[in-house]
């Protein structure tokens, strides 16, 4: 999770996809990306030819359970118009997973992505999510959804039970493997 308020909206919509797949039986593991030690990419390139990223920091136990885990669900807030520091670090060490022919390491890993926005013009960002959920599409992952939360400054996600249920029977749906890929280019969620 890319949000440095580990009790605030993109935190809970987390929670909830999370709380949802583990009712179905996986495995939930969080990482709050504010508390860890990730470094910038040196753009050194020794990943290309190794698949391993040089630098030592938390982002290699982050390598490993984006490797084997099932599904992945990332969060953050929109921070001037675009994803947090915290999570533009872990984007930018990604690179790690492109051979140098720039294909993927990873095979089609599922993402969920979430972000959660001040302005309650649900689609003020649009352009930035859906370039977003092409970046990682072009790394190897599939975005199933994009989960976006318009209007939080006015009207926290806590008090919208209907969206919060809806992120948790998301979860419980991935868990199950019962969706779809949908077009991620059209950056709409089913959920809010």
């Amino acid at each position: 999770m890319g949000s440095p308020n580990i009790n605030g909206n993109t935190a809970k919509l987390v929670n909830a996809i999370l709380d949802g797949a583990a009712e179905k039986g996986a495995e939930k593991v969080i990482y709050n990306l504010s508390s860890l030690n990730i470094k910038g990419c040196d753009a050194c390139f020794r990943c290309q030819e190794s698949g391993c990223c040089a630098i030592d920091d938390d982002m290699q136990e982050l390598y490993h359970e984006i490797q084997t885990a099932d599904t992945i669900v990332l969060g953050s807030p929109v921070y001037m118009w675009q994803m947090t520091a915290q999570t533009k670090l872990l984007i930018d060490r990604l690179i790690a997973f492109l051979k140098p022919d720039f294909s993927s390491r990873l095979d089609n890993k599922k993402l969920i992505l979430v972000f959660s926005q001040g302005s309650s013009d649900r689609d003020a960002f649009k352009p930035y999510f859906e370039y977003t959920a092409g970046l990682l599409y072009y790394l190897g992952f599939d975005v199933l959804e994009m989960v976006i939360a318009a209007g939080t400054d006015n009207l926290k996600v806590s008090f919208r039970p209907k969206l919060l249920e809806n992120a948790r029977e998301l979860g419980s749906l991935v868990s199950t493997s019962s969706l779809t890929v949908p077009e991620f280019r059209k950056g709409e969620s089913s959920l809010a």
